[in-house]
Order: C-alpha cells, then structure tokens, then sequence
C-alpha cells in the first residue's frame, strides 16, 4: 500500500518504513533492535534511523541526529550564524530533498536553518535514500532523499518530556502527548522551547563561537482511522530568533561599532492528508496529499541585511494498487507553487535590492513495482513536469533489488533529477562576510544523473551477527549552479557552469556483535567532487569538504538495557580550501589545504520503567579549526569573511538531560 505510507502511519513499525514498501493494516508489535538497519524489503538503498537510535545522542534538533550514520555529513555553513548543511554522496544538501512525512519541506528560504526546525524528540524515524529515489515525491532529488517520520497521533495514549542542559548555557524542554477520542479519532501536541543563556569565544578572537539561540515551535496533528477512509491534518508554527557576532561582555574596553548578527525567523506550516481505500484485498486506494507553508526571515549582517518572505502551496493526487502479488502500480499527479518577495543589501554602500520570484510546477508520474517473493524487487518509474519558467522535465528512474538468499542482497539504481537555484535564499549566509555577491547572467535549472549500484552480506560467525557492505555512486551534471569563492576572495560568484562537474562516492561498511549486548560499526568513505571552476577544463576539488572519512560506533547495552553506552568517532580527512590571497604582510590569507582531524561522541544512559537519565559530550577530542574567521579584528574592512569553514568551531561540550514518558497500555 505505497500510498497509504505516505498517507497515513497506522502504527509504530509502519512508522519505520518507508514511502515505498507493501503494509498491512493488522498491527504489528516492535521489539527492540538494532537502531540503523538497510531495508531490504525496498528497491532502493535506504538507512533506516530508528527512534532508539536517535536516543543514542542529545539529538537537539535534524541537524544532530546523523552523528552515527557514515553516509550523511552534517557541517557549519559558516562561523557566525550557526547555519548548517547537509551533505550526501559529497554534494552539498541543496541536493537531497528534504522531506517530512513524504511531503517536500525546508526548501528554499528555509535551507539553510532547516535541520535546526525538527526537535529531536518529535521524530519516530528517519530514512535516508542515496541516489535518484521514488519519482513519487517529486523530480528534485539527485543526491538523495531525507525522510523525517514525526510521532503520530494514532499510537497509543502517551506523555513524553525531554529535557537538555549544556554547560555552555544552552537549555532546552520538549513536551508531546496524544489523546484518543473514540475509536477512529485521535490528536496530539507536541512542544518544542531552546535558548542560550550565555556567549562563548574560546579562541579570543572577540566573536562568540556559536549563535545565542531562541526557537519555540509547536505542532498540532490530527487522525481518523476508518474503514474505507482515513484522514490527517496538521499545524506547526516555529518562531526562532539568531543573535551572533562580537560581543564584548568579557573585553578590557567597549567595542564602539560591534559586528552584530541578528536573524528573526517566522515559519507556519500545515497539511492534510486523505485517503479512500476501495480495494483492501489488492490494497487499492486513491490519496490526496495537501500542504503549504510561509517563511519570514529578516536577517542582519553588519550593516548588510537580506529580508525574505516565501510562500509555498504542494498537493499530490495518486492512485495505487497491486494486480497480482508480483505487480503493482502507482501513478500520480503534482502541483508546486513557489514565491519568493525578497530585499536585501549586499554590499557595504550599495543601494538595496528588491526581487519577486514566483514558479508553478504541474506534474503527472508512473511508477510499476515488480516484487517475486522479495527476492527481486524492480521499480521503475517516469515523470513529466513542466515549469512556468523553466519549461518542460522528463525524471526517468529504475531502481533493482536482488536477493538471492537470506545473506546476500545486491542492488543499483539510476535515474534524473532537476533543481531550481534561489541563490539569494539558500546562501545568505555568506553575508557574513565583506564578499559581495555576484549573480551573473540568467541561471538555468540545475539536471543531472545519477547511478548506483551496491552489496550487502550478512551471516553468523562463531553465533555472532556479521554485515558487510559496499556502495558506490557516481553523479554528473548536465547543469549546475557554481557557486565560486576561487575567482575574487571580496565576491562569491553565482553562475551557470561553463564546463563539467561530478561526483565519485565509495562506500565500506560493517557491523558485528562480538559479545552479548555489544555491538560495533565501522565504516570507511571516499568521496572525489569535482567542478570545472574555472572553465579551461580543469577539473578542481570543491572547496570546504573533506575527500575521507572514517567512522567508528559502539554500543553497549548490559543488565537487560538498564544501562546504555554509546560512542562514535569520526576522522574526517583533509581537503581543499578556496583559494587564498596575498595579504599586506606577505603571507596568505589561509593555508590551501586542511588537514584531518577526529571528532569523539559519547553518552552514558540510565534507563528505568518510565525514566530515563542521560550525560553525555560532543567534540570530547576538543578539535576545533584555527582561525575560523578570516579579519575577525576587522570586521568591517575588506578581508573580513567568516565562511571559511571546514571544521567544528567550539571544542569539547559537556550535557546532560532526562526523558520521560508514560503510556496508557505500558
């Protein structure tokens, strides 16, 4: 029932499946086990992040619930705002759709903060798709996509609260609970409140290390389960407020014209999500999918600002429904519509900007599931798009599963994907800095291709579980949005590429229990993204992102789960860094390289019947990069940019917190 997964989750396990597997209404009961798990049961290649697994870190927000996935890179975007980015298959998170119980969010004006609007205790489950996924949820994935499953309404009567303290002065509360009125009604609320209390600037440099931080957001949801019909609604507010730069408080002397960044966000989110059941036997049913969202962002860089007001209307009809146990089929039509109201100041001096961008997409798709016994799983499916600006989209992909035995699973996929660049919107974040940007002609929708293919082995020695894997994805682009900091070190470049551009992504990875209760990953990536920046056909190494990375991850849990331990470190090789200028002393403005360096995650848990204590540390190795804001004594002079970012910025952060929930039927 490919539909009604994207429709409607009836129960915790259907929770933690994706968009595209078969489910059966009857409810089914979850056992604990392991909390990163590759679906099998799906022709795609997707990670499963189960809810325990979340649980295994702080886990604030989106942006800190990858620290155990090798495949998912999460990194500051800068060294002032706090802004994070995703990356996935080496290709920076403009690239993976971000999607929220499969309806597309966070796009747009809402990239560059959106890992930080989905409170970590809201999420059930979380499933990251490499590749060119389902054309279902749309044509805009080309590295990936993120699903993101929220608690749902319909489980069983519950009271969660987390709490989370820092010693950096960060406090945070989250509060959920559901209700069930009679047996096919159901509601929930779920609450979300952080803020920062104090500044911190470890390296002197007088700038706090990480943004002062204020977000509340709540969200209320809604669910009726009937017979034939079924039906969901929900509304989440979010309003976040962003106070960085320098900072006085523990200087000799007042700063007479400080630094100051100052980002308000306002964000309104809802949907509703139908489903008619006609076929329960063939598991045929008709969908209707309906969101909207509006994002208000005002932001302040320095004397520089960037306003922007985005609205955005989704809806989805499909029809499903299996002919046979080997066939089924899913077809589907779409509507977008995105509008932009954006003002900014660029430059120091300049005279302000003002810029309207509105585009309506219509979309129609077909997607056929060939499925022998789960054995051989093949999906192909096509769409067709077209653009009020940028005309007509033809998204191809096939994806295929074989499984010869319990051990053994291979799978590859390939297929298109299309993005249309809002250069002002997704990259804001590089006003701080003197760089003025540049946009430079007309800017093309971005396309490209991308190919997969994978092995999975499993099997038992001496009694223990054994898993073995390898994947490996390459990308290239038709057209792309370069962004350049190579060209002008006072201008960042935004244009459309004249020359090639690709990604090479290997993956190993495996995972063992050598003792009872003990469980171990380690995992191994290689990743070669080159653009041809300069357009004579040399192909450079991006900028800003590491080429290796190696991932160590233990987990312990003795006394029948009473007690947890959990660990992960992370070695991230060394990379490119834009290139440097000759400064008035002789010397360069930064290194043209960046060396590796480890980052140490650990958590100790007490788990008791409703209870459950934690304390933990992140960046326990206390790395963090050098100078990561070039003329930070300047700010306002030309050499000032605090986007040189390849590293952690604050060393060693010490928290601990609680969890609490009881259950009706517990």
């Amino acid at each position: 029932m490919i539909a009604m997964a994207a429709v409607l989750t009836f129960n915790a396990a259907a929770a933690e499946e994706p968009a595209d597997t078969t489910m059966a209404l009857d409810e089914v009961v979850v056992r604990s086990g392991s909390g990163v798990r590759k679906l099998k049961s799906v022709a795609t290649s997707t990670d499963l992040i189960s809810a325990s697994e979340l649980k295994k870190a702080a886990c604030c927000n989106l942006g800190e619930s990858f620290t155990t996935n090798p495949s998912v890179d999460v990194s500051y975007s800068d060294a002032a705002t706090g802004a994070r980015q995703i990356k996935l298959l080496g290709l920076s998170g403009s690239y993976v759709q971000m999607l929220t119980e499969n309806v597309p969010n966070f796009r747009g004006a809402a990239s560059p903060f959106g890992l930080g609007y989905v409170a970590g205790p809201w999420m059930q489950s979380i499933q990251v798709s490499k590749g060119a996924s389902s054309v279902k949820n749309g044509y805009e994935s080309i590295s990936g996509q993120i699903n993101v499953e929220m608690k749902k309404p319909q489980l069983d009567p519950s009271l969660s609260l987390n709490g989370y303290v820092d010693h950096l002065g960060k406090v945070e509360l989250n509060a959920d609970g559901n209700l069930h009125f009679g047996d096919s009604w159901s509601g929930a609320l779920l609450l979300h409140g952080e803020n920062s209390f104090k500044s911190h600037d470890e390296n002197g440099d007088g700038f706090i290390d990480m943004p002062k931080i204020r977000q509340f957001s709540a969200m209320n949801r809604w669910a009726y389960l009937g017979q034939n019909y079924v039906f969901q609604a929900a509304v989440k507010f979010i309003g976040e407020n962003r106070r960085s730069g320098q900072d006085d408080h523990h200087a000799s002397h007042k700063i007479a014209n400080p630094y100051r960044i100052d980002i308000d966000t306002r964000r309104v989110e809802a949907f509703t999500k139908n489903a008619y059941i006609f076929d329960h036997e063939n598991e045929g049913n008709v969908a209707l999918i309906l969101s909207t969202s509006y994002h208000d962002q005002d932001a302040d860089y320095g004397h520089r600002f960037y306003d922007v007001k985005q609205n955005e209307v989704y809806g989805s009809l499909m029809f499903e429904r299996k002919w046979s146990d080997l066939h089924a089929l899913s077809t589907g039509l779409s509507f977008n519509y995105d509008r932009f109201d954006q003002n900014w100041l660029a430059a120091d001096g300049g005279d302000p900007e003002h810029a309207v961008e509105s585009e309506t997409v219509g979309g129609a798709y077909a997607q056929y599931t060939f499925n022998l016994d789960s054995k051989l799983i093949a999906m192909g499916g096509v769409r067709y798009d077209h653009s009020s600006l940028y005309g007509s989209m033809f998204t191809p992909r096939i994806h295929v599963r074989y499984s010869p035995d319990d051990r053994w699973s291979f799978n590859a996929s390939a297929g298109r994907g299309y993005r249309s660049p809002h250069p002002m919107a997704e990259y804001n974040y590089l006003l701080a800095s003197s760089r003025r940007p540049v946009i430079e002609g007309k800017l093309r929708q971005e396309s490209a291709w991308n190919f997969g293919a994978g092995a999975n082995w499993t099997s038992y020695v001496a009694g223990r579980k054994l898993s073995l894997g390898a994947e490996y994805f390459y990308t290239v682009f038709d057209h792309q949005l370069c962004v350049n900091l190579d060209r002008d070190p006072h201008a960042v470049y935004f244009y459309d590429l004249d020359g090639r551009s690709r990604s090479h992504t290997l993956q190993i990875e495996s995972s063992f229990e050598p003792i009872s209760d003990l469980s171990v990953g380690l995992a191994y990536r290689l990743t070669d993204v080159r653009s041809d920046y300069g357009g004579d056909g040399r192909m450079r190494l991006k900028p800003l992102s590491s080429r290796n990375k190696g991932l160590l991850t233990v987990s312990y849990s003795p006394m029948m789960g009473l007690w947890q331990f959990d660990a992960s470190l992370a070695i991230n090789g060394g990379g490119r860094m834009p290139d440097p200028y000759i400064m008035s002393d002789g010397l360069p403005s930064w290194k043209s390289t960046f060396k590796a360096y480890c980052t140490l995650n650990a958590q100790i848990t007490r788990n008791f019947r409703h209870w459950a204590v934690y304390i933990g540390g992140e960046n326990l190795t206390g790395y963090t990069q050098p100078n990561p804001i070039v003329g930070a004594n300047d700010p306002w002079g030309a050499n000032f940019d605090a986007t040189m970012i390849y590293g952690p910025l604050h060393g060693a952060v010490v928290y601990a917190g609680f969890r609490y929930n009881i259950t009706k039927y517990l």
